[in-house]
């Protein structure tokens, strides 16, 4: 049903409405984004049978995903688009989206970054000084892998798999995941690891710690949060920005790239939304694919 009535869709925003192909791809890909939450949810859904209280869950879906707020309400109209087209097609009887209210833009500064921003960041750092060459890693790592900040500053060494392009990441209650992560962050990582880190004094207890400071004991949370605050003062930027804004402009860029859903979440980290059994793992070689076909730095 969802495929017949997509196919409609598209050919309407192709001949009535004579859009553009990328604007009827992002259509499209908020129709798919939709299939993907019910998927994951394990509800079998047909357009006709959508409710309101299925498009607010899937709104707060993608919310914890670290959405913005721009392409929430982006989606949101691409849905309503939808819905009033089965409405007029005669399709389906009631528009479940009709009293769908899209995030308020402009109320709070944004919390995720452009990749010009990002870049922009990424080139204010001085690299001259080894505080530097670590601090590119750091963020590298940040926004690649889109890791927690906790798990970034408890990242060990020997869970960097160079050879496959994975960390191995210990999360929330201690669980373990595998993360891909893109060349540009491996290669920082490997020129701090094998060009500044050898020369510090690591302390006992440390000799696993990736991130350490100069006097060789493991970053800390406040020190990357510095790190963030003082570089976005340093470009004059007005967004209120933190280690989260990597996480959730990593998963944002993927998403809005076209990355499957349950790919990302993966990825975060994030608890199955399915109470009562945890979905199955994804194989490790599609996530891979995933960073590599949809993250903007790899």
């Amino acid at each position: 049903m969802w495929k017949t009535y997509t196919k409609q869709f598209e050919a309407y925003l192709k001949l009535e409405r004579s859009l553009a192909q990328n604007s009827v791809d992002a259509y499209l890909s908020d129709i798919s984004k939709l299939q993907q939450f019910f998927e994951i949810k394990e509800k079998d859904v047909s357009p006709s049978r959508v409710t309101q209280q299925d498009l607010i869950d899937f709104l707060e879906f993608i919310t914890e995903l670290g959405m913005s707020a721009y392409t929430q309400a982006r989606m949101v109209s691409g849905l309503k688009a939808f819905f009033k087209f089965l409405v007029y097609e005669e399709l389906i009887t009631k528009d479940p989206s009709q009293l769908l209210e899209a995030p308020k833009l402009g109320r709070k500064l944004p919390d995720t970054l452009s990749l010009p921003e990002i870049e922009e960041l990424f080139e204010a750092i001085d690299r001259s000084t080894a505080e530097g060459q670590r601090n590119r890693a750091i963020l590298e790592t940040l926004y690649s892998s889109g890791l927690r900040v906790s798990e970034l500053i408890n990242l060990k060494i020997s869970n960097i798999h160079e050879d496959i392009g994975f960390l191995r990441v210990i999360g929330k209650g201690s669980k373990e995941r595998l993360v891909p992560i893109g060349r540009s962050a491996l290669k920082h990582i490997k020129i701090f690891r094998d060009e500044i880190r050898v020369h510090i004094d690591v302390k006992s207890g440390f000799e696993d710690h990736l991130f350490v400071t100069k006097r060789g004991k493991a970053i800390s949370r406040v020190m990357v949060f510095m790190i963030i605050k003082d570089l976005a003062t340093k470009i004059g930027m007005k967004k209120n920005i933190s280690p989260h804004t990597f996480r959730h402009s990593f998963a944002t860029h993927l998403i809005e790239g076209g990355a499957d859903l349950r790919a990302v979440q993966e990825m975060l980290g994030h608890e199955s939304i399915t109470t009562t059994e945890i979905y199955t793992h994804l194989d490790r070689d599609y996530l891979k694919q995933v960073i590599t076909q949809f993250h903007p730095r790899s």
